[in-house]
């Protein structure tokens, strides 16, 4: 037997979605702008399936719908903005719309890059999804492309592979990272671990300075080459399982 589908009144799904509180988005569906299969919705107060199939046939102000709860989306952070909804400065959630910085649950970011690494964050409102990518049991692999201060002294990829390197402050040596060579200051490093700043005190470990850095890819999922810094889109169903590594 399929499960049944959650419903909710359309009112307050409209309101969860940013589009405003349930009295305005009255006011607004009453003056024409929702419509469901291409005809004005005017009253909203019923409920409705929260299925993507549904959310399908209803536009506002002419464009489709937002993505119902449950939403994924993959960012090219620029460098300059901060993971957080506190910080002081720009921040990741300034990227979004503003009616998306309204919706409930609210977007986060998952798991952070900090100010000045740029590359792909997911986001998202799903609280189960967010803590599977992030549980350091899953050791999810993400791979960063970092550009150095100085050439590197020969034995980085033994000392990174070793499993024995040693963070200042920690007492728990790093977990085996492969690192790759394209010359001697363009290297990628991967990780299954997310110790604070791990890249750049790596590399500090072995005497050397992070100038640039980027994340290229979370599990399976890779950050296309045609999104712009800033930018952001909404995964499909297998692209967030190649995120888990899936």
């Amino acid at each position: 037997m399929s499960a049944k589908t959650p419903t909710l009144r359309l009112d307050r799904l409209l309101t969860n979605l940013g589009y405003g509180s349930r009295r305005e988005v009255q006011i607004m569906a009453r003056h024409g702008r929702l419509k469901l299969d291409g005809e004005p919705l005017r009253v909203i107060d019923h409920r409705v399936p929260l299925s993507q199939d549904f959310a399908e046939r209803l536009t506002f102000d002419g464009e489709p719908l937002d993505p119902l709860p449950g939403v994924v989306l993959m960012l090219h952070k620029p460098v300059g903005v901060t993971c957080s909804h506190k910080d002081l400065g720009p921040l990741v959630y300034s990227l979004l719309p503003d009616r998306w910085r309204r919706r409930e649950p609210a977007i986060s970011a998952i798991g952070r890059l900090d100010k000045d690494t740029s590359g792909l964050l997911m986001m998202t409102d799903d609280g189960a999804y967010l803590h599977k990518i992030i549980s350091p049991k899953r050791h999810i692999p993400k791979r960063y492309r970092a550009m150095l201060d100085r050439p590197l002294r020969g034995d980085e990829a033994q000392v990174f592979s070793s499993g024995t390197l040693m963070l200042e402050g920690e007492e728990k040596p790093l977990l085996p990272a492969p690192l790759e060579i394209f010359s001697p200051q363009d290297v990628a490093l991967t990780l299954t671990e997310g110790r604070y700043h791990q890249v750049r005190r790596m590399f500090a470990a072995v005497g050397n300075h992070v100038t640039v850095l980027h994340r290229e890819s979370v599990g399976g999922l890779t950050l296309p080459a045609d999104l712009e810094p800033g930018d952001f889109r909404v995964l499909g169903n297998e692209e967030k399982a190649a995120a888990m590594g899936g």
